[in-house]
């Protein structure tokens, strides 16, 4: 094994659980699409929700290497864009910023930071305001939340591109052929791009965003700012394991299977390690709680402005 950039894992052989689990993700998008109108909606929706989520957590498994010694072969397995709006390559560069654990929540420079500075807070408008309060409880973050994500990341990106920064114009080509190739199937399926957007892309991207609500909180301590949730069995393999978040940031190039493993050799230091900040009723406790609650401001409790920026947005 090597490492090719910092949160990198280049196995020196093929993943084999990876590599089948692609196929497995790939072939049941397909076959969801092809067979569509065989479906009703009330099936097509969760099935179309859990395998586009499904996949993006296969993304978020590539971008940190896996399951090939090929980066080509494996920037290749993760380029279909099935949620529609997200680049694969601005997706790797963005999430790998944020594995710069230092800077975890950090709204100036972890792009995947939910939090702004009180400086920022006070410059919003009153319906902003209200936005992000909404969207910091689990159902907000999933309908209204959803929508503000995916807009805001479009519009940056749109600035990005404007501004020539550096290899935003080659990813968004990318996913743009990408894309074409993704709509021709979707066209030979039969299957309508409103339909394909309300069954399997928003829902997908809604279901995903489960998993980040509440894997990162602002603490002085890095390791305490990471979230372990005892997921049941759906969940875990549909997140491949990345419940197990502080796992996963503290060891980035284990691949999935192994993040289990790792963590009951030793539970308690783990749970230990980020001062318990577990839930242990799983996902389905994050819902009790904060369904319609927020988990915490929006605010970040002790960085504010430096330069008046924040980091480029991120998808999750």
């Amino acid at each position: 094994m090597t490492s090719a950039a910092p949160g990198v894992r280049t196995p020196a052989s093929v993943e084999w659980p990876t590599l089948g689990l692609a196929l497995v993700i790939v072939g049941g998008l397909l076959a969801l699409t092809w067979w569509h109108e065989a479906l009703p909606w009330f099936v097509l929706l969760p099935l179309g929700a859990y395998f586009g989520a499904w996949y993006s957590s296969l993304q978020h498994e590539i971008v940190h290497g896996h399951p090939t010694p090929s980066p080509r072969l494996n920037t290749l397995m993760g380029s279909l864009p099935v949620l529609l709006w997200l680049p694969f390559g601005i997706y790797r560069s963005t999430h790998l910023a944020h594995h710069a654990d230092e800077h975890l929540t950090d709204p100036l420079d972890d792009p995947e930071s939910y939090y702004v500075t009180a400086s920022n807070w006070r410059r919003l408008g009153r319906w902003r305001r209200g936005l992000l309060l909404a969207r910091n409880s689990l159902l907000g973050r999933l309908t209204l939340g959803s929508l503000d994500i995916v807009l805001t990341f479009l519009w940056d990106q749109a600035r990005a591109i404007l501004a020539d920064a550096p290899g935003v114009r080659r990813a968004w080509l990318a996913h743009v052929a990408a894309l074409a190739l993704w709509l021709g199937w979707l066209a030979l399926a039969g299957m309508p791009l409103w339909q394909y957007v309300l069954l399997v892309a928003w829902p997908a991207t809604s279901l995903m965003l489960v998993r980040s609500f509440l894997e990162h909180q602002a603490r002085p301590t890095v390791d305490q700012r990471t979230v372990i949730v005892e997921a049941g069995p759906l969940m875990r393999l549909l997140y491949l394991n990345n419940n197990l978040h502080l796992v996963h940031h503290v060891r980035p190039g284990l691949p999935w299977y192994r993040l289990p493993e790792a963590y009951a050799r030793d539970r308690a230091g783990w749970r230990g390690r980020n001062d318990g900040y577990v839930f242990e009723g799983g996902y389905g406790e994050i819902l009790r709680r904060y369904a319609f609650r927020a988990k915490e401001p929006p605010v970040h409790p002790f960085i504010d402005d430096r330069t008046g920026e924040t980091a480029p947005t991120a998808a999750y």
